[in-house]
């Protein structure tokens, strides 16, 4: 059974560095670090000054306990005594005070730690938040961080997944950041048989279930009621799902979205497949909000990232709960140790 001494360490972006992403990083690792580094070992890629800012900002005043690497195979030999740091030569950044030379600095750790799960230096990527709108500012033209991690790979947006997990509950936005007038005409057969077969096989190979159980929504009110309240059950979700069955993957719908996350449905499924954003998050949200894990499946290397975003107001206030990121780090560890089991 491969432990943390087989695997390379994680690759942790910065994030926005005005966002709350080096403070989670910090509290993390101020309350969990040699837990989590146990697990499996992890470094920053770049915003060394920033993260010492927000050490200092600690309750009690936590002297900086970074410390520079110049190579991610340094990292497992620091023991979880400090926190790793790839030094990128950069500049502290001011809490809550976005800004484009931040927002390069996020690209940069972002292609980085990339470029390092790609060369085996680093077993998996863990995201820490980002603003779309300030990277658009450094000539960043991806919609988000899964589909740049999607192109570096040599992949298009819809070779890969984008699965929200926490303790409760799994599940998929079958479509993401489309107006929802758009889901009917988005959804096709095609589109859920190619993402099912994704997240089957990822939950097989990095999560080391079997024989995964996927549930699959409808998307009208009472899954269509036979019609009654849409066609779109009838004539795409359900031919699809027989195209999974016929393949030997256990898939059942459509079933209701509005009963299938009551708690004596969860156990029943692994995973739930949902035909739109707020179907498939909310759920998560309510259920999982403060461990949610943004977990991106069909990419070559793993990446995992805090389901929430910079959260700009409430940065360098030192309320900013590190559970996610924990949550992130965690399943990047697992998912790593499982893959080099086989």
């Amino acid at each position: 059974m491969a432990d943390a001494s087989q695997i390379a360490p994680l690759a942790i972006s910065l994030g926005d560095p005005a966002g709350i992403g080096p403070e989670i990083i910090a509290t993390a690792w101020h309350g969990h670090g040699p837990a989590l580094w146990n697990e499996c070992p992890f470094f920053v890629v770049g915003g060394k000054p920033t993260l010492d800012a927000a050490f200092a900002r600690l309750p009690g005043g936590e002297a900086p306990r970074t410390v520079s690497i110049t190579d991610p195979s340094q990292a497992s030999g620091i023991a979880g005594d400090a926190l790793p740091v790839l030094d990128l030569g950069d500049e502290a950044f001011a809490p809550g005070t976005p800004s484009e030379a931040g927002a390069a600095l996020a690209l940069q750790s972002l292609a980085e730690a990339t470029r390092f799960a790609l060369l085996g230096s680093a077993s998996g990527v863990v995201t820490a938040p980002v603003a779309k709108s300030q990277l658009a500012k450094v000539g960043f033209e991806y919609p988000g961080q899964t589909e740049f991690l999607a192109a570096a790979c040599g992949m298009g947006p819809d070779d890969v997944v984008m699965m929200l997990a926490g303790p409760s509950l799994r599940t998929v936005p079958l479509t993401i950041h489309v107006a929802l007038a758009d889901v009917p005409a988005c959804l096709t057969q095609e589109l859920i048989v190619g993402k099912a077969a994704i997240v089957d096989e990822a939950l097989r190979k990095r999560f080391g279930i079997e024989h995964p159980r996927i549930a699959i929504t409808g998307l009208n009110p009472h899954a269509g009621e036979d019609g009654k309240f849409g066609s779109e059950e009838r004539d795409v979700i359900e031919p699809a799902i027989s195209a999974l069955q016929d393949r030997g993957m256990d898939v059942r719908g459509p079933l209701a979205a509005d009963t299938l996350f009551a708690p004596h449905k969860r156990a029943s499924f692994d995973v739930a497949l949902c035909m739109y954003h707020d179907q498939a998050l909310i759920p998560i949200k309510a259920l999982d909000f403060d461990q949610g894990v943004n977990c991106t499946l069909g990419l070559p290397i793993i990446r995992t990232s805090p389901d929430h975003g910079t959260a700009f107001d409430i940065a360098g206030k030192g309320i900013a709960e590190p559970g996610a990121m924990i949550a992130a780090i965690r399943m990047a560890g697992e998912m790593a140790r499982q893959t080099a089991r086989g």
